[in-house]
């Protein structure tokens, strides 16, 4: 009888090697991909009423020499206001915008220092002097430095840009007045500088400039500083401060936007 036993469990032996090996590429496979979310909040009542939602979606996926990045960014505000002709109180968007950002790097060799990569952004905001700005750019990149605690990725390229101007008249947005598109050829730099400055605090800091080849183009230039701390495992606190600066805009519009959010931010 125990030789029938023995004799089983070495032929069930293979299979059960089989099984751990999926069962590995399986958990290798899932750990590929890295998605959080994040989402803030803010009411207020009494003598002023308003709402404030910041919502973010962040994918990034991991194969071989792939790295593969996608992240989606949304900002509504709406404050209570009188109407002049009616006196009723009503609530009025301040602040309606978003945008979406795709990247991917090709390492040029296992485990290698240097990318190329393709970046594609679009970002659509009602109050700001463009009813949407989009780009595209190609180059090459490197990890300049990676430690336990701290990376620095940059990277550089050749690109497009195409912004939609709004259609504005003398006496404001008059549907009779088209909306103008202006493209124009950029040189785009990006860069990310991270560092872990406990278990529990990371600080980042992001930037990229989109220079257009002609001095009476519009060039764009953004900033985003962070600081997250880890609540639990999956649940981060996400304080950071972004610039946005358009050298170009339209006469009643500001070159310089800020935004300043706090979030929570969980982690699949």
């Amino acid at each position: 009888m125990k030789s029938k036993i023995a004799i089983a469990a070495l032929l069930l032996l293979p299979f059960s090697g089989q099984y751990a090996l999926a069962e590995e590429a399986a958990t290798e496979e899932a750990s590929a991909f890295t998605i959080s979310a994040e989402l803030g909040m803010l009411f207020k009542t009494g003598n002023t009423k308003s709402g404030d939602i910041k919502a973010g979606l962040n994918i990034k996926h991991e194969e071989g020499r792939w790295l593969n990045l996608l992240a989606f960014n949304a900002l509504a505000k709406k404050l209570e206001e009188e109407d002049e002709i009616t006196g009723k109180d009503s609530f009025e968007s301040t602040d309606n915008k978003w945008d979406i950002l795709g990247q991917t790097n090709y390492s040029l060799e296992e485990g290698g220092k240097n990318y190329i990569y393709g970046n594609a952004y679009y970002e659509q905001d009602k109050f700001s002097g463009f009813s949407y700005q989009t780009s595209a750019s190609v180059g090459w990149g490197r990890h300049w430095w990676e430690t336990e605690t701290s990376s620095l990725f940059a990277d550089i390229g050749p690109g497009v840009k195409y912004d939609v101007l709004r259609a504005i008249s003398a006496t404001g947005t008059d549907p009779a007045v088209k909306e103008t598109g202006e493209s124009a050829v950029i040189v785009q730099a990006q860069a990310l500088y991270t560092k872990q400055i406990n278990d529990f605090v990371e600080f980042k800091q992001y930037f990229v400039a989109k220079q257009a080849f002609e001095s009476d183009k519009n060039s764009v230039y953004k900033s985003e500083t962070s600081l997250t701390t880890k609540l639990i495992d999956s649940l981060q606190f996400k304080f950071a401060f972004r610039v946005d600066y358009d050298t170009e805009v339209e006469e009643g519009f500001e070159n310089t936007n800020t935004e300043t959010s706090v979030t929570l931010v969980y982690s699949f």
